[in-house]
Order: structure tokens, then sequence, then C-alpha cells
């Protein structure tokens, strides 16, 4: 069996309440292991623990308790340089920075790799175009980045991460300001990487067609981990997200349709049979 990449046991965050002296709980318990090179996506309603989560994940923040293993090591006591070169995140919302073109912001992704006093070679310039080109920006190389849409700022911070040549990329909404083409653009390239993606994602017949494995997370809890098989069962849905819903499979392409019905909320009629 292969050993799992992050593994989780008994995780708890809790953040001070602004309101009180006490704190709020926003992760409760998440214990589940993830396997190298899987695409899993954490979906969920807002304030589940998604995002939370995530910076777990990444380090920015230490459990209150529990503990994080990656690659069979305490995640927190890795130095920073060194869980960059594992770990790549694409934040859900990021501002340009001033005055680069997006060539330049894509190379940043070369700093955990780099002393101090290194140059950019030829073979990482090599290595940044191509990532633009993954995500559809060769022609904006020389663009200031500040001049970007929202979606195709977003594609810039995921061609960063590309360079970043980590083995691990957490993604906060990767198609959010994304049109319909580029979020499945995105999403097949992610897809393709033969990396560890976990991603948080807020559209579950996306997450159902390109993710692995989902976790479903309500109130910081796990509700379900496993294949979108396993874990998008209607009722499962409903007592979640609050709205009566339909799955169906798409046997034609092999992946499930989630279609959430708000008419039948206060209606007497029921939902009609699952798949």
């Amino acid at each position: 069996m292969t050993a799992a990449i992050y593994t989780l046991d008994q995780l708890c965050l809790a953040y001070p309440n602004s309101r009180s002296s006490g704190s709020v709980l926003a992760l409760d318990q998440i214990t589940l292991a993830i396997s190298p090179n899987e695409v899993v996506g954490i979906i969920g309603p807002n304030g589940a623990g998604k995002s939370s989560l995530l910076q777990l994940l990444n380090g920015r923040y230490a459990p209150n308790s529990g503990r994080i293993l990656l690659s069979g090591q305490p995640l927190q006591q890795q130095s920073a340089q060194a869980l960059a070169r594992q770990v790549a995140t694409v934040a859900q919302i990021s501002s340009a920075p001033q005055g680069l073109c997006c060539e330049q912001v894509a190379a940043m992704g070369l700093l955990p790799h780099k002393r101090w006093y290194e140059g950019t070679s030829a073979q990482d310039l090599q290595q940044v175009r191509l990532a633009l080109q993954q995500v559809g920006l060769a022609d904006k190389a020389q663009l200031r980045a500040d001049t970007l849409s929202g979606g195709e700022l977003q594609r810039l911070n995921i061609a960063r991460a590309l360079v970043q040549q980590a083995t691990i990329l957490l993604l906060d909404e990767p198609t959010n300001h994304l049109d319909v083409k580029y979020q499945h653009q995105v999403l097949q390239l992610l897809q393709g990487l033969n990396k560890t993606i976990i991603c948080c994602l807020h559209d579950l017949n996306l997450a159902a067609r390109y993710c692995q494995k989902l976790l479903l997370l309500e109130n910081g809890k796990v509700r379900a981990y496993g294949t979108p098989h396993d874990v998008l069962r209607p009722a499962l849905l409903q007592q979640v997200f609050g709205l009566p819903c339909v799955v169906s499979s798409q046997a034609d392409y092999g992946w499930l349709q989630v279609t959430f019905i708000p008419e039948l909320a206060h209606a007497k009629v029921g939902v009609p049979s699952p798949c």
C-alpha cells in the first residue's frame, strides 16, 4: 500500500472570538489520509472549514491539537524553505505585484530553489514560459500583471505554483473568476500534472468530474470522505446544504451530475429517485 503523503490525526483548530473572550472552533477532530498524486476536492457550505484546512496543510497555522504528518514527518517541524519545495499554494483572493510583468510574477515560483545570489538561468526561463503556456498566458508574458483581469490573474498564480515544482498543490477555489472554458482548462491541467492536488471547490459538478476523492465538511467536521460516488449522495447533500437534490449518472461520460431543486424545499412532493 502506498504511504500517505498527508496524515491528519485528530486535528482541531480554533480562532479567537472577536465578540467574546472565548474561541470559535473551525475544525473539529479531523482524521484522514491523503494518498500521493490524488486530486482531492474539499467541498461544503460556507463556513464549513475548507479554507482553514488548507491553511493547516500549508503550514500557515498550527493546529490547537492533533498532528499533521507530511510524507511521514511532522509538518510543523519543517523549515519554511523545505515546506515551499514540497507545497505550493494558490490563494482564492490575491492582488498582483505592482510593476511586475507576468513572466516576472511566474518566476517568483523559483525562489524556494534559489540562493539569494543566484539569478535566473536559461533553463529557469524555459520553465517559466512553459508554465505560462500551460495556463494560456504565453501571449501576455511581458504584460504588467496588475493590468490582468481577475481570471487571468488566477491563472498567473497557478503558473507561479507550477514553476515552484512542488509535489503538492493546494488551491482555494482555483476556478474563481474563471469563465467556463478556463474552469475546465485549469482543472484538466491540474488533473494531468501527476501531483497531489488538494483544492476547495464550490461547484459540486466540477468536483465530481475532476476529483478522485471528495472531502465533505460541515461545521468543521468530516461528513464524508471517499470517491464522488461515495460522497455525493442525495440524502447527505440535502442535510449538509439544506436543499433537495438529485444526483444522476452521466453514463456516456462516467461522471455524476448534482442538481439542487429549491422549488421542492417546501413542496409536499418527493424528490425524484436518485441514481
